[in-house]
Parts: C-alpha cells; structure tokens; sequence
C-alpha cells in the first residue's frame, strides 16, 4: 500500500486530482472515453461484422480501423495511468478496477487475436465465416462490453476516495 500512497503524492498526480484546470481531471476522463470509443468501437464494427449483423460488405476493409483502435489504446492507456494514480489507494482496492483490467486485457488479446486470425484469412470474403472467427467476435463483445460496466461500476461499487 505505500507504493499506491506515494504514487498519489507525485505532482502529477496531484495535480490530475486536485487541480481546477480543464486539462486535468477532466480531459484524462474525456479522453478515456473517446479512447475507449476509438477501441471498443472498431472492434465491436469488426465482431458485428464477423457475425453477419452488419451491412452485407466485403470485411477484409475493416482492418483500416485496427490503426484507430491502437491509437485508442494508446490514449487509454495514458489516461488510465493518469487517473490510476490520482487515486491509487482507493483503486488498488477495489475488485471493479482489477475486473475491468482483466477484461481490457483479454480484450486487446482478441483485438491482436482477431488481425492475425481473421484478416490473414485469404478466403474471407469468399465463403462463410469459420465458427473461430465468430468465437473470438463473441470473445471480443463481451471483452469490451464488461471492461466498460465494471469502468463505470468502479465510482460506484468498493471504497471511495477521501472517505
């Protein structure tokens, strides 16, 4: 717990958490959520189409958002910290928090999975598409979809910063 303690007394930090600017607290948390757009966004475009609930069109296209979803990934991953250690102590403990961490990270596994998988396929849009591909668009949904309740769960759900 002292690691988690002094993470929140960095100056950064501190000024994630306490300053009034708009470019603190604030934009991490709206830039979470455009990065968590950009992310769970293209994949789920990507699993919608895998799984024949999309516009009847060629898939193979669809690998020109992966450029999107790792800059999304990246951005999250920047602002997560940010907002990780403005309230580290009171993250670290709260099981949401590791859930969601759990299902980023077998998200941006299927994510990975699916560009090798899928679009390495040169048979993609000439047949239907195989049942693995279909397993990891299902794998991928509920990946992103669980990362985003258990993210919105952790300001409600475990111990509260400052109490």
């Amino acid at each position: 717990m002292a690691f988690f303690e002094w993470l929140e007394t960095l100056s950064f930090s501190m000024w994630v958490r306490e300053s009034g600017s708009l470019w603190a607290f604030p934009m991490f948390l709206f830039s979470h959520t455009l990065g968590m757009a950009m992310v769970a966004g293209g994949s789920t475009i990507i699993s919608f189409a895998l799984l024949g609930l999309w516009p009847k069109a060629p898939i193979k296209p669809l690998v020109k958002l992966y450029p999107v979803m790792w800059w999304g990934f990246g951005i999250n991953l920047f602002t997560g910290v940010g907002l990780f250690c403005a309230d580290a102590t009171t993250r670290a403990v709260n099981i949401d928090f590791w859930v969601k961490l759990v299902f980023v990270a077998i998200g941006v596994w299927a994510m990975a999975r699916m560009r090798k998988v899928v679009f390495a396929n040169p048979a993609l849009d000439t047949g239907p598409v195989p049942q693995n591909m279909k397993m990891l668009a299902w794998v991928s949904l509920v990946c992103w979809f669980g990362a985003i309740c258990a993210g919105r769960l952790i300001a409600y759900v475990g111990p509260v910063a400052g109490v």
